[in-house]
């Protein structure tokens, strides 16, 4: 059975800029109601992962708690090191990756997240996501011990090591129970590594996807790369990637019996000038349609079945029993 997963990264408004994450508003979470209902024609089970200035907004945590009574979504975690406490108001410029930080500090901002998501929605949250995909496996036993049994941080090929940030670019696209040493390699861990859904376009050797991913100034040489047209990423992103695009990597998937195809987006991506993404009506609207349309292929000509990253897990580890 192939699964489709959506997890949505729920922030406040345009989180790359560094004067909204010093004045954050919310408009994107008030707007949420809009996009849950195109999720709902389609079937889809979003997971929200929301981080800790979301669940401390009271009316974005009144329009979360109304989705999650109705039992057509999950609530995540979603962690930001520059925005929970403890933290400091440097933070904010220096935008840390989480594995950054001393596990101590570590520790203490997931049990603030975690509380903080509880009282939000009234449900511990027990899938997690690391904001700039700042995941280290230093934070396994962390995540076990605050209850969490899944994460969604890993991106395959995704790399950016030269900015002191992840190498996930080994990880496999398949789920794997996480290490306590090593995030891109399976372990004995209780926590299940549900990888984002990313590709290369052309089946090249494995060495030479590595070479890609690691290349010396990383941004420049794949930008040129893909305007030569020699390779170019797919992601299940629909800001970045063109329908055709995604449709290609989830026919890929489902042809090698892979069991799932996870979609990642920002809720701030689903307002105009909520991100750098986006900015205009028409930019929107063609968003908007790119996710109709790839859930219409997904569900109706691929047959994935929609789930949260909870079902998701639940069925995975019966399998696997």
């Amino acid at each position: 059975m192939l699964a489709l997963l959506v997890g949505i990264d729920t922030e406040s408004d345009n989180q790359w800029s560094a004067e909204a994450r010093a004045n954050p508003t919310f408009e994107n979470l008030y707007a949420l109601p809009k996009l849950h209902a195109l999720f709902r024609r389609h079937g889809v089970r979003p997971t929200y992962f929301i981080t800790w200035p979301v669940a401390r907004d009271g009316r974005s945590a009144e329009v979360l708690r109304t989705l999650h009574v109705e039992g057509t979504c999950e609530v995540g975690a979603h962690h930001h090191a520059w925005e929970t406490p403890p933290c400091s108001s440097d933070d904010i410029a220096r935008h840390p990756y989480a594995m950054w930080l001393p596990i101590e500090q570590f520790d203490r901002q997931l049990s603030e997240l975690t509380e903080a998501i509880d009282e939000a929605v009234g449900e511990r949250p027990v899938s997690y996501r690391s904001g700039r995909f700042g995941f280290s496996a230093a934070h396994v036993g962390s995540l076990e011990r605050a209850g969490y049994a899944i994460d969604s941080s890993v991106a395959p090929l995704f790399y950016e090591a030269h900015k002191q940030g992840p190498d996930f670019a080994d990880a496999p696209l398949e789920p794997y129970y996480l290490a306590y040493d090593n995030a891109t390699r399976p372990g004995t861990s209780r926590v299940l590594e549900v990888p984002i859904s990313c590709a290369l376009n052309r089946r090249w050797p494995r060495a030479l996807q590595l070479a890609w991913a690691r290349a010396p100034k990383p941004y420049q040489t794949r930008r040129w790369l893909k305007r030569l047209g020699v390779v170019r990423p797919l992601w299940l992103r629909p800001s970045y990637s063109s329908l055709d695009d995604m449709k290609q990597l989830a026919s890929r998937l489902a042809r090698e019996r892979r069991p799932l195809l996870n979609l990642l987006f920002h809720s701030s991506e689903a307002i105009v000038g909520g991100s750098p993404y986006n900015t205009t009506a028409a930019e929107l609207e063609a968003f908007c349609e790119r996710l109709e349309r790839f859930f219409e292929f997904a569900v109706g000509e691929l047959g994935a079945e929609p789930m949260t990253f909870t079902e998701f897990c639940a069925r995975y580890t019966a399998g696997a029993g």
